[in-house]
């Protein structure tokens, strides 16, 4: 299970990277190079700036959930302190 779960954050980290890779910064960005004027032109300016805004957000709060729930899976110093000391 924490192999899955380490998979899953290694998989959100590249497409958050993607998704901050492709965005629009005032006026110019990484996202012509990648053929963004296509993408402009199929799903308008507006709208693919708000769902890469969107997907953005969420694969970030993805992110940070599933590292709080692997760090719960895997357990405290608490746990890897007693297990020093009962050693």
């Amino acid at each position: 299970m924490l192999t899955t779960m380490t998979v899953l954050i290694a998989l959100v980290c590249v497409l958050l990277m993607g998704a901050v890779l492709i965005q629009n910064p005032k006026g110019g960005g990484v996202d012509s190079t990648f053929g963004g004027t296509q993408a402009n032109q199929m799903f308008g300016a507006a709208k693919s700036t708000d769902f890469i805004e969107k997907a953005t957000w969420y694969l970030a709060i993805a992110l940070f959930v599933l590292c709080i729930v692997t760090s719960m899976m895997v357990g405290g110093t608490e746990g890897a302190i007693e297990q020093l000391q009962s050693q």
